[in-house]
Parts: structure tokens; sequence; C-alpha cells
């Protein structure tokens, strides 16, 4: 699309206004506690984009979708120039808080059609194009692993690799995408040399979120600037003992899957608390195997992760969860096996950013 055919007439968008887009997204998955249940290319989830689709499409952007299903509400302002993006993400944890993502991408929208507006004002002031972009399955809740559609945006994970992905009842990523009609078959950005040819450029990407801690509210800070992120490491973990009959079993002669996992469980709470402050651990999904109420586990899967800032102390907790694995083995009588699912760096935001950031 372009300003100069003017086709979009000023559309000053209110406080008020945000507030009721932001309610009227908020119904879809809404729980009965206030929050969304939105897991990532479920059917509330497509409802919310369609949504926002048709919000963005009325104010005169193209929105076009990726080889993964990220969404671009696009406004071209200067033919030929980069974009810069901004937005977050539209899917939820089970049970997820509404604002988590959402708030940042209708942010986005309502801050673009605004600067629309100034520059329809102001004809050559542009020097940029401007991008809403709604990222797939930033959560990782429904598919592993988490910031999957900015993932594959920016070369971290492979695409086939990606939408090859499966949830617990082997529906792939590709399939869920395909069934919501928001699969694309090219991509719409030039990021590095992974993408399609033919793609746009970026110029730069803003967001703006929720605080993922509880800092500033504790300060009564109204808003911040995220100077660097977390580093983290994503096992797969599955405990492997042998099945047999809770009632006619000794507890010396089992080897309980269960047992050797819930140890695994109170180990990583215990690595966290010998560091303080500067280390996340957790298990966030246990699935066992057969899970009955009269026999022994033989198996148990995990996922686990570790968080730090620093990534020595990553590496170093790492080690310590390792031995303290084979402990577990001895102790439970059972084997472990783990392997890395995801590892992401501790990233710092460039002071001159920060600076442009605060303006």
């Amino acid at each position: 699309m372009t300003a100069d055919t003017a086709r979009v007439p000023p559309n000053p968008l209110s406080d008020n206004a945000f507030l009721a887009d932001f309610a009227t997204m908020s119904t879809f998955g809404a729980t009965p506690a206030g929050g969304v249940e939105r897991q990532a290319g479920t059917t509330a989830d497509g409802e919310n984009r369609r949504w926002l689709a048709a919000w963005l499409a009325e104010r005169g952007f193209e929105v076009r979708y990726d080889r993964i299903g990220n969404m671009f509400g696009l406004y071209e302002l200067v033919p030929g120039a980069p974009y810069v993006l901004a937005g977050s993400h539209l899917d939820s944890q089970p049970r997820g808080g509404r604002y988590d993502g959402a708030y940042g991408v209708l942010a986005a929208a309502h801050a673009a059609t605004r600067l629309l507006d100034h520059f329809r004002a102001n004809p050559g002031a542009a020097r940029y194009n401007i991008a809403v972009v709604n990222w797939f399955n930033e959560e990782g809740s429904r598919f592993k692993p988490s910031m999957q559609g900015s993932g594959v945006f920016t070369g971290k994970l492979a695409l086939q690799e990606a939408l090859d992905t499966t949830d617990v009842d082997g529906v792939s990523v590709a399939e869920a995408l395909g069934a919501l009609d928001m699969l694309g078959e090219r991509d719409v950005f030039t990021v590095g040399d992974h993408h399609t040819a033919g793609g746009v450029q970026v110029a730069s990407y803003a967001e703006i979120h929720i605080e993922q801690g509880r800092e500033l509210d504790k300060a009564g800070v109204p808003i911040g600037i995220v100077p660097s992120t977390w580093g983290a490491n994503k096992y797969e973990i599955s405990v492997v003992g042998a099945q047999s009959h809770t009632g006619a079993t000794a507890i010396a002669d089992r080897k309980d899957a269960l047992l050797g996992a819930a140890k695994v469980v109170v180990a990583l709470r215990e690595l966290a608390d010998s560091y303080g402050e500067d280390l996340h651990t957790s298990c966030g999904q246990l699935t066992v195997y057969p899970n009955s109420p009269v026999v022994v586990a033989r198996e148990v899967h995990m996922h686990l992760d570790l968080r730090s800032p620093s990534d020595q102390l990553l590496d170093e907790a790492d080690a310590r969860l390792n031995r303290t694995l084979a402990e577990i083995e001895v102790v439970a009588d059972v084997h472990i096996e783990r392997r890395f699912a995801h590892t992401w760096k501790g990233l710092s935001m460039k002071k001159s950013s920060r600076r442009d950031v605060w303006g």
C-alpha cells in the first residue's frame, strides 16, 4: 500500500479507542478469571488474528503471512525504503494473561496508525515504511520451542524443523497454520541469507511489553527499557525405570521413574536457591507412563529449563545439573537421558539503541 493514494482518510485514534479495541481482542479465548486461552494455531488464536487482519486492512495496511505464519501489516510510505517493524505476539500460555504480548501488538497497530496520520499531514517527512508484526508461537506452549516464529525470522531456527514440530495430539505447525489459511508461501522480509529472494529490508524493530517480573511495579516505576535478555538452556529429560504393580512390588525392588523425576524437580529448585536471583529453574511439563494409580511408573518425560543473565553461570549450572542427574540415577535406581532441546544466549541492547529509545 502507498500513502500517496490517499484512499484512507485521517483517522486519529484516542486512548479510549485503544482500550475498546483491546477489550474486543480480549474476548478471543477469554477465560472466566479474566485471562485468555489462545495457544498458537488454535481456533481462538485464528479468530484473534482474523480480527487484527480486518482492523489493519480497514486502515490501509496490506496483511501478509510468511512461511512460518508470522503476520505482518505493511504500509508503504517511501517506495523502496526499509521497514520499521513494531509488534509482539497474540498467542498465549494455557490460561495466560490477556496483556502478555497482545498489548504490544495492538499498541504497535495504534501507534503506526497515528504515525500515518502524522505523515499524511506532513508529506515527505517519512524516511521509512511501517509494519505491524504478530510473531507466531512466541510462547512455545502448544508447539516447542518458544519464540518459534521470530526464531525462524532471524535464522535462529530452521524453517522445516519448525513446520514439522507437532503438539501432543500429533498436529504439526504446518497443519495448524494451513487449517487457519495463514501459512505464507514466501518470506515477507529479508533478514540475512536464509530468506527467500524478493523480501523487503528491515531497518529496526521495537516492542512494548508488560513487565516480565515485578521489579518496576515494586519500585513504582511505570516504564523501563530492557538492557539485556537472559540466556536459557532448555532440556528434554527421560527418566526410565521399570513398570511393576504397586501391590506386588516391594519398595526395595522398585525402579520408580516417577521417584527419579520427583528428585529431579527438587534438585532443580535447590540449584536455583544456591545461586540466588541469578538463576531461574523450572520443570514446566511432566508426562508419566503408564500413568496408572496402581502401577510403578516405567518412564517419565520432562521439560526443564535453566535461565540466567550470565552465560558463564548458565554453563556452570548446566555442569552441576549433569552431575546431579548422575547422582539421582544411583539413588533412585533409574536411567536418565538428557538432551538439549534449545539454547538461547543472553543478548545486550546497544547503548546507542537505549539512547534512541529514551530520545
